[in-house]
């Protein structure tokens, strides 16, 4: 009676309320996630939102009680291996949205910054599915290799606030198990994610960069690790306007100083030292070997006294305290990866062998982390996105009983009417003493 009579007085109202205020619907239409009959792509989208807060999988969903209400599996699975539908266009539209509400909430010189990098996408017990790859997992204390995807992402942060805008789940070109589905219309976005794919994450990077600030999101720095700090990358990426921090490693990468082409090394001894404040040991301003002019700061290694690393700028107008602080807001990407791999179920939920199936779901799983950023930001106590996380999942185990006991009061409210006053008196005098004996937790979902 209640799935009938209301079916989206099942989502819990924190979620309904921030997926009003982000307009989440309003994004998919306009990326063109539509269907012409039957369920529509927003129920749909909503019922596999809400999936992780109920702690059940869609095989769990279809046992339970609400199995009568909710679409069939293959009416899922064909949302999910849907080739036409445009999942970027999407999460682009809702990430600049939400930044442009979470920006009015920044102080005005606050940095903004964009972050790359990437992360492991493991299928290892899978055989079949389109474009598996055999990757190294560089990030990992193991050094290991795996059967999956590499998860190259592009986020936005201000500080304060993560929010991912951009991903590409990347295979290889000569690592590569599987190969592209011939079924696939290649006119299609899911064809061209496809090729994609099988690109370099150098390759992808510039395209990533011009679509974010296309979309009008606002950025001045663009915050990479020692994988991505290249020197023909950073090159293209000033060229576009932005300016990059990130970390250097002892590579053949060379530096001009007096006309002369010098190794990290030789910089560091060539640098001027400075008081050793916050081990910061030395910096010096230079010039990349491909002429762009950037300025490179030594901190000290925590995990060994004896050795250094170095941070490039190249803004060469910052000082050497604010290129730390500023790279320190790299690690917001760190915590993303790790809350969704743990918490949102990213790599475990839908075990769906096609390439559309995985797109669709991390794009499901990264606007979970949107919502929750979201409400994070807007609530003014300490809670982190992990209890915000949990909350929710105890809102709604308790929301089907709590909607019903409502309706049963109603009902009896109603009875009431159409019963003499002997019957009525009777009747509220038995249920006076009923909800007197209720525990506190009970009574607060009770009408008044």
């Amino acid at each position: 009676m209640i799935a009938n009579n209301e079916p989206n007085k099942q989502l819990p109202n924190e979620i309904k309320s921030t997926f009003k205020e982000l307009g989440v619907l309003k994004h998919l239409r306009n990326a063109g996630i539509t269907k012409s009959f039957g369920f529509s792509c927003a129920h749909i989208f909503q019922l596999i939102f809400c999936l992780i807060f109920e702690n059940k999988n869609w095989f769990r969903m279809l046992e339970s009680r609400k199995s009568t209400d909710v679409p069939a599996k293959d009416t899922i699975y064909r949302f999910l291996n849907q080739s036409t539908f445009n999942w970027r266009r999407f999460l682009l539209s809702l990430a600049a949205y939400t930044i442009g509400k979470v920006s009015n909430l920044t102080r005005h010189g606050r940095p903004k910054v964009l972050i790359l990098d990437d992360s492991s996408y493991d299928r290892n017990r899978s055989k079949n599915v389109e474009l598996l790859a055999r990757c190294f997992d560089h990030a990992s204390q193991k050094m290991r290799y795996y059967k999956g995807f590499r998860m190259l992402t592009l986020g936005w942060s201000d500080g304060a606030t993560f929010l991912p805008v951009d991903f590409s789940l990347l295979s290889s070109k000569k690592s590569r198990i599987n190969d592209i589905s011939q079924k696939v219309d290649k006119r299609s976005s899911g064809y061209k994610r496809r090729k994609e794919a099988l690109q370099t994450a150098p390759e992808q990077i510039p395209g990533m960069l011009a679509r974010a600030m296309k979309s009008g999101i606002d950025a001045s720095y663009v915050l990479m690790d020692s994988w991505f700090t290249q020197q023909p990358l950073i090159k293209e990426i000033t060229e576009q306007g932005l300016d990059v921090i990130g970390m250097v490693k002892k590579l053949k990468q060379r530096y001009l100083v007096d006309g002369e082409r010098v190794g990290l090394d030789q910089l560091y001894r060539l640098a001027t030292p400075t008081d050793g404040k916050k081990g910061i040991l030395r910096s010096i301003q230079t010039t990349q070997s491909n002429g762009v002019p950037v300025k490179i700061v030594f901190v000290r290694n925590r995990n060994k006294k004896s050795d250094w690393l170095a941070i490039l700028s190249t803004d060469c107008t910052l000082s050497d305290a604010e290129i730390i602080r500023i790279y320190g807001m790299r690690w917001d990407i760190e915590v993303f990866f790790k809350t969704t791999k743990s918490l949102l179920k990213l790599q475990k939920e839908f075990q769906s062998r096609s390439y559309d199936a995985l797109i669709c779901h991390t794009t499901i799983v990264f606007t979970r982390y949107i919502v929750l950023a979201w409400q994070n930001r807007c609530n003014t106590d300490d809670r982190t996105l992990g209890g915000i996380f949990y909350e929710l999942c105890d809102e709604i185990n308790e929301l089907d009983w709590a909607v019903a006991l409502q309706q049963l009061i109603e009902l009896l409210e109603d009875t009431l009417k159409h019963t003499n006053k002997r019957v009525q008196k009777l009747i509220k005098s038995q249920l006076q003493q009923w909800i007197a004996g209720l525990p506190n937790y009970i009574k607060v979902y009770l009408p008044i």
